[in-house]
């Protein structure tokens, strides 16, 4: 039998196991969830011993049920949630139990004393970073230093969650360009650290792991992490793999200079493939460096879409996570059945979902999520409509962006969790006005981007170019010309929301200290 290949997902809301032959089809798969952590506005924080245990966990479970004997897996890729700020020690040793993730902010002030001194204008146009910079290891790092300086002095290297399971795994520590261009301090066009970013921050780059294509083998297993997995050691091969974006797009079809997709997922991108990076000083696109060797990947992209509709879900559905369990069915399939209910506008309910804080697109970081319009007659189902509704047209502030500053066309590959519901694709296809094409890819696409970094750097696959034979066609949804016409005008008053929730959320900014107040004491 032909040599398999192993993916590991790590994201935000859990981790899945796959496995995949050397074609590229999935031949079985596992995912286990894991818990964030919000102590804070603005903190957002994960246990990377969970991504740990659930890699094991998963891997185990998947490899029991799937009856592939492991003597099978030649090579494995993995794929991480980017943005990753894990402090080692010189023995390898994670120094904080809780580590901030892609979406923590915390690190306003850092921001603020950083750009002092750096050009932001200038920092974008080096680096290709479109989010708010508090988002990036730079600013964490920063933050580390200033907050908790006991334990940023026994920091040997900063790495990023996909690394640090590499590292778990081979005992090796790396990154790829890919997820070293999610830093805030890698320079696109030198390709490297940039000294001169590092050095405002006072921050060494040997802080951080060296950089290596991401189909470049970093070592094999570890005989602890083989005899955790159920592997044999020393024999099969760990690549560097890519960050979560990248691979997404690369399972999405993205690898060719013009293409589109989608991800929809706890938070939603829109990306393109590009041979030099997209620059706007004032949209911002992001820039990754592509694991397609040339290309870059410009995405732009909100915060908490499907974190969101999680809220939804466990705030307003408990009922309905239970009856969905006891039938069989998924939670998110009897939520939007209900939303079914419901019309286009929501009965005139309309939310934002920016939860997890603004984009660099919307008029302030510091706005929020919001359900703007309730009214007694609103019945479960608006809210949940109101949801699907609002997380598109977000994306449809983002999409439009997009047409501002690169040719996109009509015609939009979608990927992620929020991608399964033909329901939902429909509102996408009605919101933002183009035809939405479901694969049969679906929710792997980031392991099959992952496996696809491990099959092009062994070997085992000939080249990028083979994953279009992989992906067939199920399902497309067109815009429907007068629901379309009905979401134009939503979209509008969206907008003016939107500038009312970022006035909102940048007076509470500002007046924090002063509702601050202690509690009055009674007798």
């Amino acid at each position: 039998m032909d040599k398999l290949i192993l993916a590991y997902d790590i994201g935000t809301e859990g981790s899945k196991a796959s496995l995949f032959s050397s074609a590229g089809v999935c031949l079985a798969s596992a995912f286990l969830p894991y818990e964030t952590e919000y102590p804070l506005s603005g903190w957002h924080e994960q246990r990377p011993t969970d991504w740990w245990d659930v890699i094991v966990q998963s891997t185990r479970t998947m490899m029991k049920d799937s009856g592939y004997p492991p003597e099978l897996i030649a090579a494995i890729g993995i794929t991480g949630h980017a943005h990753g700020c894990i402090p080692l020690n010189a023995a390898g040793q994670v120094l904080r139990g809780l580590v901030p993730i892609w979406s923590d902010s915390r690190s306003v002030d850092q921001v603020r004393e950083y750009f002092e001194k750096v050009d932001p204008v200038q920092w974008y146009r080096i680096t290709g970073c479109g989010l708010p910079p508090a988002h990036y290891p730079l600013f964490k790092a920063m933050w580390f230093r200033d907050n908790e300086p006991d334990m940023f002095g026994q920091i040997h290297k900063i790495v990023g969650t996909k690394d640090y399971i590499n590292f778990r795994l081979t005992g090796e520590i790396a990154t790829d360009f890919s997820y070293a261009s999610g830093s805030g301090f890698y320079n696109l066009n030198d390709g490297k650290y940039d000294e001169s970013l590092l050095g405002a921050a006072g921050l060494d780059s040997k802080m951080f792991p060296k950089i290596v294509p991401s189909t470049e083998t970093v070592g094999t297993l570890t005989p602890a992490a083989a005899d955790a997995l159920g592997f044999p050691s020393g024999t099969i091969l760990v690549v560097a793999g890519g960050v979560n974006t990248v691979c997404k797009a690369v399972g999405a079809k993205n690898t060719k200079a013009g293409r589109l997709h989608a991800s929809f997922g706890p938070s939603s991108w829109v990306g393109a493939s590009v041979e030099k990076p997209v620059m706007h000083d004032k949209l911002r696109p992001g820039t990754f460096v592509h694991v397609v060797p040339g290309l870059f990947l410009s995405t732009m992209g909100d915060f908490s879409s499907g974190t969101s509709f999680r809220w939804i879900r466990d705030h307003f559905c408990g009922d309905l996570v239970a009856a969905a369990a006891a039938k069989g069915v998924p939670i998110y399939d009897a939520m939007i059945h209900l939303a079914t209910q419901s019309t286009i506008g929501a009965n005139r309910l309309l939310m934002n979902p920016c939860f997890a804080g603004g984009s660099s697109l919307d008029p302030s970081p510091n706005m929020h999520g919001a359900l703007l319009g309730l009214d007694l007659v609103h019945t479960r189902a608006d809210v949940i409509r109101a949801a699907l509704e609002g997380i598109a047209l977000n994306l449809r502030v983002l999409i439009d962006a997009f047409r501002g500053v690169e040719k996109v066309g009509d015609r939009m590959c979608v990927v992620g969790g929020g991608s399964i519901n033909p329901f939902w694709r429909q509102i996408y296809a009605d919101a933002l006005r183009i035809t939405i094409e479901k694969t049969s890819i679906g929710a792997y696409a980031a392991s099959l981007g992952a496996a696809a970094t491990a099959g092009v750097g062994t070997g085992l696959i000939d080249s990028f170019d083979r994953l279009d034979d992989v992906q067939t066609v199920e399902s497309v949804e067109n815009p429907i010309p007068e629901n379309a016409e009905k979401y134009d005008r939503l979209l509008a008053i969206f907008k003016k929301a939107s500038v009312f929730l970022a006035e909102f959320g940048d007076f509470w900014v500002a007046t924090e200290n002063e509702f601050q107040t202690s509690e009055v004491e009674f007798d």
